[in-house]
């Protein structure tokens, strides 16, 4: 009897496998898209004709592939969009200690979930032709990667621009791999689970927020404190509370991160929630070499010694400021 061979997969028994894999490689939620036009393009023509992306010039340059992400990598059809979750809970605040957003309690992610997703993106290359090409992407590139994890099912973008998962909240990282090989795609996330609260956009310290899911970076916390390289206007400076490091008010008051955010148990990002918490006056002291020591292992790097330096400098008057006002 001739031996029987397998059936060739199809493109949803392709997708399934893709799936199974994410998961048990550690990502929480995995969803397919297609690599067509984003339907939000001209929005981000006009935020950038704005100036909102600031001092982040690369923005401008990717314009064309995010608004076609099928500019990015030649050949690829689809976008297999996975997240990971990166909760911790707020440790106790001390005097003259400044914060640190939750996202960068931890091993930088750019690193922490690098292999996994490679890992990842072989097994989908396993699955189609001699041909097929994947590329793997983590917060890096032209990736529109809140647009496509939309379409790919994983949830809905929020009014403070942060993707939302109805069972998991927004404190999760984002990744994807981009592939030319045949898989089927989900249903994008169709509601608008927003409804009519705005907690998010009122209670942002610098008021960031000119309408709904339009952020102004140039009055954004976490884009002045990471990404902004020169001196930060005075007029803001105080709105900054004892932020050392990003900001994570509009998603700490949002109902979906109170009622469904989980700790996360992932050994590979190591995340610690002591280091939400950092004493400002060593920070301001120290040398390049002490910082880089102390946070280059973590996503903190990302902003240079001289910018944590320059942020705990405002963090700490801040906190000083608070202190002498009268009752």
């Amino acid at each position: 009897m001739a031996p029987q061979t397998a059936e060739p997969l199809t493109p949803e028994g392709r997708a399934h496998r893709v799936k199974d894999k994410a998961r048990q490689l550690g990502f929480d939620e995995v969803g397919i898209t297609d690599l067509a036009p984003t339907p939000h393009a001209e929005a981000l023509t006009t935020w950038l004709n704005a100036g909102m992306a600031a001092s982040m010039q690369y923005m401008q340059r990717q314009e064309i592939r995010r608004r076609d992400p099928s500019r990015i990598l030649e050949g690829a059809t689809r976008a297999v969009v996975v997240s990971r979750n990166y909760y911790t809970d707020d440790p106790p605040s001390q005097p003259g200690e400044g914060r640190v957003a939750k996202y960068a309690r931890g091993r930088d992610y750019h690193e922490a979930m690098a292999g996994p997703l490679e890992e990842l993106a072989t097994c989908i290359r396993g699955l189609g032709p001699r041909s097929a090409v994947t590329g793997a992407y983590v917060d890096a590139g032209p990736v529109p990667e809140r647009e496509l994890a939309q379409r790919a099912g994983l949830g809905w973008i929020g009014k403070n621009t942060m993707l939302i998962n109805p069972s998991r909240g927004s404190y999760f990282f984002l990744a994807s791999v981009f592939t030319s090989v045949d898989l089927a795609i989900d249903l994008p996330f169709a509601a608008d689970r927003c409804g009519t609260c705005t907690r998010c956009l009122d209670a942002c310290p610098t008021g960031a927020f000119p309408e709904e899911r339009v952020l102004d970076s140039r009055r954004c916390i976490s884009y002045l404190t990471i990404e902004h390289r020169d001196d930060i206007d005075p007029s803001l400076q105080p709105l900054m509370n004892d932020w050392l490091f990003g900001c994570d008010v509009c998603q700490q008051v949002c109902p979906w991160n109170v009622s469904f955010s989980a700790v996360a148990s992932d050994p590979a990002l190591n995340m610690d929630a002591n280091l939400g918490s950092q004493p400002l006056k060593p920070i301001e002291a120290a040398s390049d070499v002490e910082l880089a020591g102390r946070f280059g292992w973590t996503a903190m790097e990302r902003t240079g010694p001289a910018g944590l330096r320059r942020n705990a400098a405002i963090a700490l008057a801040n906190i000083q400021r608070q202190a002498v006002r009268p009752a």
